[in-house]
């Protein structure tokens, strides 16, 4: 019986396989379809593998860039009566002359939120977009200097007391300028308060500058503003270095919160209309804005020398 079922079984195979050398022949022919199937899944499933992981680094590198490794220093949604973090002085100081009283020796950086109300920042926030009406960059960040006349014009920057003389008491009032004067004093005092100087020994200084950023390409390297820097480096002039934020985080942009680059964490400060947010301008506070990624990011940076010889007047109409 079982030698039947054998030639039976015999015989199915040369029906499937043929006989002799054709039955080989065929079975190396499975063989080879079988190899090269096993193949082409091996490598589909190392694709499959190698596209995975990629996306989980990337996935992973933007959640960490953007959760893990920063830390917020001020919310946009907090009202801040003065939060102070302080670091150690760089060693920057040291090679510029120093001015007793007023060189930092304590470092830091701080946010204010009871310096300007809203009311008067949104009146300042009208001085800026009046006097960048005028004018603006090709790219994403304009800038205008009413202590310079400097305004962003294209690729390049014009005077606008020159440029512009006949249109600019049409523009801009005494008021402007003297609203735009006391808030510069009263940022000056809060500075002095907080590091603990004699406000006189502070010094208003250039560049002092309105900004106004949005997520056009930028044209040239004045409109790449998102690349870390020092600002004692830049401008050797600055010891203290202010801004005063004229707009919303996530109501009026998105993107375009300010970075310090610390060793362990970032931290940020979100944009708030009429925040002040300050620091010493050293090595200790190395720091960036993101790009903004839509809507219109408007700010001033006010900023302080200890040296008199750097001392800038406040603008006034011509």
């Amino acid at each position: 019986m079982s030698a039947l079922k054998r030639a039976s079984s015999r015989k199915a195979e040369e029906r499937i396989f043929g006989s002799g050398p054709e039955r080989g022949q065929t079975r190396l022919s499975i063989r080879k379809n079988q190899s090269k199937s096993a193949t082409w899944w091996k490598w589909l499933t190392i694709l499959t593998l190698t596209i995975f992981t990629a996306f989980c680094v990337v996935w992973l590198w933007d959640y960490l860039r953007e959760d893990d490794f920063k830390e917020v220093l001020a919310r946009q949604a907090e009202v801040l009566d003065g939060k102070f973090f302080e670091v150690p002085c760089s060693k920057d100081y040291e090679n510029y002359k120093r001015f007793a009283g007023c060189t930092p020796t304590k470092c830091g950086r701080a946010v204010k939120d009871t310096v300007v109300d809203r009311e008067e920042a949104e009146r300042i926030l009208r001085i800026a977009k009046k006097g960048l009406s005028l004018g603006g960059s090709d790219g994403g960040a304009s800038i205008l200097d009413l202590h310079s006349g400097a305004l962003s014009m294209g690729k390049q920057f014009v005077n606008i007391y020159r440029y512009f003389v006949e249109q600019i008491k049409d523009i801009f009032d005494e008021e402007d300028f003297a609203l735009y004067s006391d808030v510069r004093w009263r940022i000056q005092q809060v500075i002095a308060e907080t590091f603990g100087l004699d406000s006189t020994r502070l010094h208003l200084t250039k560049p002092t500058f309105f900004s106004r950023m949005n997520n056009t390409e930028a044209k040239t390297m004045h409109d790449e503003y998102w690349h870390p820097h020092i600002d004692k480096v830049t401008y050797g002039s600055f010891d203290y270095t202010s801004l005063l934020y004229l707009s919303d985080y996530r109501t009026d942009f998105g993107g375009g919160r300010f970075v310090f680059v610390d060793e362990l964490a970032n931290r940020t400060v979100e944009p708030r209309i009429g925040r002040v947010s300050f620091f010493t301008s050293g090595s200790e506070n190395l720091h960036y804005v993101e790009k903004v990624e839509w809507g219109t990011r408007y700010a001033i940076t006010v900023s302080f020398s200890c040296d008199p010889a750097q001392a800038i007047e406040d603008p006034s109409l011509p």
